[in-house]
């Protein structure tokens, strides 16, 4: 225990001495106690990562938001909740957020890494609400503590890789629907990366809605979290990203947001590629042309006055 203490005291001192680098904090999405929908059970979270560094959470119940600040010399005003992936049943944690958060931090834009509780009907009731509910605590946490994190309340984005590409684009559509329509809780734009978005039969990513449904499962709720269908005068510009070949997610998924968003002259843009599969992230090494996407991403939050040359 008291190895385990000096050595968090050393990494204490370097980030401290290290002004580039953001300092990180962790905070619980809701006050013990009072999480919504939430029942006792014995599910436990576990952390495991793979041979390829890949950090996977499952069994999580206990919802969190972990801040990366960008730094003071670089800070343009902007922040980005980020969603990772992982069929609702996991969080693809590392490269599909805590990598990014420090790629949006190079650049002076604050990172949120979201991690949002997995629908299990043991754990929770009505679980289909739930990933909405702590996506929407999210964004209103960062408005909330905007000034502290020198963030503009204008400029909070949100980012979601896979099924945590619905989950964003579910924050994005439905923000302003229900008893719990916020508009802390409104994303100024999105950033979509190989997304689900469509829970019908022809596109959809089975086990993303069956996790996400569970036992309510119903025509209704398929077609309420079918996100193309939920598009609103309402719903934030998006960049999005999908590589052809996706035989997980297809990418119709993205065509036809970009075309609902279309269709509302909402601005979108879309990178579509010929080849990269699902769930790269930015290990795109041989999957050829998409190894731009995060250059084109760039040059979308440049242009859309998030980043700063």
């Amino acid at each position: 225990m008291k190895k385990t203490v000096h050595i968090l005291a050393i990494l204490s001192l370097f980030a401290l001495s290290s002004p580039s680098m953001a300092q990180t904090e962790t905070i619980n999405l809701w006050p013990e106690g009072k999480v919504p929908n939430s029942k006792q059970s014995d599910i436990a979270e576990k952390s495991d990562t793979d041979a390829q560094g890949i950090l996977r959470i499952s069994g999580v119940t206990v919802p969190t938001i972990t801040a990366y600040p960008a730094p003071k010399d670089k800070a343009t005003g902007a922040a980005v909740m980020i969603c990772p992936g992982g069929g609702y049943g996991i969080l693809a944690a590392s490269h599909e957020g805590s990598d990014f958060a420090k790629w949006f931090n190079e650049r002076g834009i604050s990172a949120f890494v979201l991690k949002y509780r997995l629908p299990n009907e043991k754990a929770m009731t009505h679980q289909h609400e739930v990933p909405l509910m702590d996506a929407m605590q999210g964004m209103k946490l960062i408005r909330q503590n905007a000034e502290k994190w020198n963030i503009d309340t204008d400029k909070i984005g949100v980012m979601g890789f896979s099924a945590g590409g619905h989950l964003a684009a579910t924050l994005s559509t439905h923000h302003n629907m229900g008893a719990k329509a916020s508009a802390e809780g409104k994303p100024n734009f999105s950033i979509l990366i190989y997304p689900v978005i469509s829970f019908l039969p022809a596109i959809s990513h089975g086990g993303s809605r069956d996790n996400l449904l569970g036992p309510e499962k119903s025509e209704e709720l398929i077609r309420y979290y079918s996100n193309e269908l939920q598009v609103s005068e309402q719903t934030p510009p998006a960049f999005l990203v999908h590589a052809m070949d996706d035989t997980g997610v297809p990418v119709e998924n993205s065509i036809e947001y970009y075309l609902a968003l279309k269709k509302k002259k909402i601005p979108a843009e879309m990178h579509l590629y010929p080849k990269g599969g699902h769930g790269y992230g930015m290990r795109t090494e041989g999957k050829g042309s998409l190894a731009n996407w995060p250059e084109a991403m760039e040059g979308w939050l440049y242009s859309a006055g998030y980043m700063k040359k």
